[in-house]
């Protein structure tokens, strides 16, 4: 037999094998099949591929490395705002850019630069798998890649430009040294504070050109393009400096496994802090707080990433209202600049500043912001800073969760608005995870108090049990359901001291909370921008991406929300800590807050149609170490009570004047309804018990004049609070508490304490409430905020007395 025969038989024999076998089987292609199927895909993709290699052609480089300048503009869609986005980029050869700077860039962005051919498959494949088993998302580009891609492409998430890429990134590394390429990603690659190009990243960081940076800047530069703009120590939050550090740890890590520098130096580097950001040009008054809060919402929204926004090209209609925003600066400088003297007290009115926010409830539109003085001089922006700890504005959001947690107080009855708690100043809180004794301002015994009356007068022994009593986890969760950062400090429901204000969300963040409480219990996220365009020279205006919706999201229950609501109105009434407000002459409900040390003085409050909050505080301009506000203006303590309140009636007066007065529209919660009556604020019960009381006592009408519900039970009169002398509490090691601003002393009187009377003010006075002499304990400094100052020349030290407590 042949050998063409014997291949002819055998061929024969499986054709008659493969008849034998089931149709089902027979349907199935055999293994050659299969094989001869995928040697030619392959074939015809090695073709598609040399083709596409071929035909691709590499881009102009200069015709994407025009940059534009963005637009902003007021809400109005025609006046201009700023102008900003033009690349500050100046290109610096390979030479000039120090070997440490190189390797650096290398060790934090591909530790294989010097080995791959352009693109790292084993990288692109790690990284896929990696962001697929949840160890975040991450990518496998290459230096190359990254290059090609920002002086050739575009910043588009699509597969056709990510095809082009590759092509590219091949072509590239065949045609140019690694050299050149490294030189091209350094010239062309975001670094923040709108620098391209790691010469300009050098001036903007460090103040230095690229030829002078240390190993350690250079690390940190490197740690930057990751996150530009989360990244930078100088601005960003606890949480995002501590990944940048420890981004730079990384990058310096990679220098040791690469060779580039030995383990004993690398353990002698310390973190070099870079210096504070420089105002860009045309930025000058509040114009840069403005574009501050749009990019941020931008960039945090994800609507476009922080290199595409900063390259510019793009006209922005903010949400911004001119006059709104003009009112909020007035209202400051009206306010508080006009009586801080920093010539004749150099120690307490110097570096005084401001947060500020103002949001609509029904849309959460961010109207206006106050961020500082002028960006020119001070280019921080406070309205978004997330480091100053907000005090009894908190207690608002205890009191929610109170109503919706199920739980009940000591005694085992449900938790209401008119529950009753032992008010004595310093009582230990029961079943806190942590010992917590927290004083009352003035260490005020305010005896059986409910929960209503204990807000009003800012009670803290009271508000401090009642978070446990709620579960200081169910606390937390209420809070970031209403708007306040998951990621912020003071957020921890192991630390019994949360429930009285630890936690620091920006002022817009705690405008985002009151205005979800407005807006009976419906939370926004606040948005500013509202139109979003990208313009390119010659072609007009090309795709942009959508905007996000603004839908509510139910944060609490309607009557959970206009409970809360129904109790902070009477904190803006003749005997609550926010009677500064009754200036408005209009329904208002709000919240004061001052935290340990009189390190910060908040006012949180809203109208119907919109919430305001205004935060004070002092900064060394140098450390940025938080300084008390005793002193300022020559007041012996600053409560939110005081300027805060001010500027927030200031502000508020002259934005709704001329507007129809609204009132709020209240379905409060059963249980939950104002008893009839005018009441004391408080028994003077020193050793009541920590549960709470059947029988609650009437507190004051309705600031806005709207009848109250029947109470369960009548009210019971009773004397004023007694002020005693001060016991010192344990402390809690490790742990600084912020309390939050609660009572101020009062006049005794035999039927309710006399009201508060606000600190001196430059607007008309004569509807303001008046009071008799404040009570305080011995050897006590009376509160500022409700005593008029002395003419200069017989004002009291512009300093705390020794003897008086923490104010909260």
């Amino acid at each position: 037999m042949t050998l063409r025969t014997s291949r002819q038989a055998r061929r024969a024999a499986r054709r008659e094998a493969r008849r034998a076998l089931p149709l089902w089987r027979r349907l199935l292609p055999t293994w050659r099949v299969l094989l001869g199927a995928a040697l030619t895909a392959l074939l015809l993709a090695v073709g598609a591929f040399a083709v596409l290699y071929v035909v691709v052609p590499l881009p102009d480089p200069n015709a994407q490395a025009v940059a534009q300048s963005n637009i902003y503009l007021y809400a109005d869609g025609v006046t201009e705002i700023a102008r900003t986005g033009a690349v500050n980029r100046t290109d610096v050869t390979i030479d000039k850019v120090p070997i440490s700077t190189r390797q650096a860039v290398v060790s934090a962005e591909d530790r294989t630069f010097y080995q791959n051919r352009g693109i790292d498959l084993k990288g692109m494949v790690r990284a896929g798998w990696n962001s697929l088993t949840g160890q975040g998302m991450q990518g496998g580009s290459t230096i190359t890649q990254q290059y090609v891609k920002n002086y050739y492409l575009t910043q588009s998430r699509t597969i056709e430009r990510k095809g082009r890429e590759l092509l590219i990134a091949l072509k590239v590394d065949q045609q140019r040294d690694k050299d050149e390429i490294l030189a091209g990603y350094l010239n062309t690659s975001y670094f923040g504070r709108g620098a391209y190009g790691v010469q300009s990243a050098a001036r903007a960081y460090y103040g230095v050109d690229v030829s002078e940076l240390t190993l350690p800047q250079s690390a940190y530069l490197a740690a930057l393009l990751q996150a530009p703009s989360l990244y930078d120590v100088k601005t960003a939050t606890p949480a995002n400096r501590e990944r940048a550090v420890a981004r730079w740890h990384y990058t310096l890590d990679g220098m040791v496994q690469l060779g580039f520098l030995s383990a004993t130096e690398r353990a002698a580097l310390a973190f070099p802090d870079p210096i504070d950001p420089q105002p860009a040009s045309g930025l000058a008054g509040q114009a840069g707080y403005l574009v501050g809060v749009a990019d941020d919402y931008l960039v945090g929204s994800g609507i476009l990433d922080s290199a595409t926004l900063k390259a510019g090209g793009w006209r922005i209609t903010t949400t911004f209202d001119q006059q709104k925003q003009d009112a909020f600066a007035h209202a400051v400088h009206d306010e508080l600049t006009e009586e801080l003297d920093p010539a004749a007290r150099p120690d307490t009115d110097t570096d005084v500043r401001v947060a500020g926010a103002s949001v609509e409830p029904a849309t959460g539109r961010v109207v206006a912001v106050y961020g500082g003085p002028d960006y020119a001089r001070q280019p921080y922006n406070d309205a978004l800073r997330q480091d100053n700890q907000i005090g009894s504005t908190f207690k608002p959001i205890d009191l929610a969760a109170g109503l919706t947690s199920n739980h009940s107080s000591g005694d085992g009855r449900p938790i209401t608005t008119e529950t009753r708690y032992d008010g004595t100043s310093e009582r230990p809180v029961t079943d806190g995870p942590t010992p917590y004794a927290p004083p009352n301002e003035d260490d005020i015994d305010y005896g059986t108090v409910t929960l209503r009356q204990a807000m009003v007068k800012s009670v803290n022994s009271v508000y401090a049990q009642l978070g446990v009593d709620a579960g200081l986890d169910h606390v937390r969760e209420t809070a970031v359901r209403l708007g306040i950062p998951a990621d912020v400090s003071g957020m921890d429901p192991a630390n019994t001291s949360m429930t009285l204000g630890t936690a620091t969300p920006s002022a817009l963040d705690l405008a985002a909370v009151y205005a979800a409480l407005a807006n009976h219990g419906g939370a926004h996220r606040p948005w500013s921008v509202a139109a979003l365009e990208r313009i390119t020279p010659g072609t007009g205006p090309v795709d942009a991406p959508d905007l996000p919706g603004h839908e509510a999201a139910a944060a609490l229950d309607r009557g959970t929300a206009d409970a809360v609501t129904d109790v902070l109105r009477e904190v803006v009434g003749p005997r609550g800590t926010g009677a500064a407000a009754l200036d408005l002459g209009r329904p208002a409900a709000g919240k004061t807050g001052t935290t340990d040390a009189n390190l910060s003085a908040w006012f949180a409050g809203y109208t119907p149609e919109l919430a305001t909050t205004v935060g004070l505080f002092r900064e060394n301009p140098k450390t940025h170490a938080k300084e008390p506000l005793a002193g300022t203006a020559g007041y012996a303590r600053i409560n939110g009570g005081a300027f805060p309140t001010r500027i927030w009636t200031a502000y508020m007066s002259d934005v709704l004047e001329g507007t129809a007065v609204q009132s709020f529209d209240l379905e409060p919660a059963e249980g939950n309804g104002r008893p009839v009556g005018g009441g004391p604020a408080g028994t003077p019960t020193p050793t009541a018990p920590a549960s709470a009381s059947a029988t609650p006592t009437a507190p004051s009408p309705a600031p806005d004049g709207t009848a109250g519900q029947a109470p369960a039970a009548p009210a019971v009169p009773a004397a004023p609070p007694v002020p005693r002398q001060p016991t010192v509490p344990a402390p809690e090691p490790g742990r600084t508490t912020a309390a939050p601003e609660p009572a101020t002393p009062v006049a005794p009187t035999p039927q309710e304490p006399a009201p508060p009377q606000p600190a001196p003010s430059t607007r008309p006075t004569a509807d303001r409430p008046t009071a008799g002499p404040p009570t305080t304990a011995p050897g006590r400094t009376p509160d500022p905020t409700r005593t008029p100052v002395l003419p200069p020349a017989t004002k009291p030290p512009a300093t705390a007395q020794p003897g008086t407590p923490p104010p909260a």
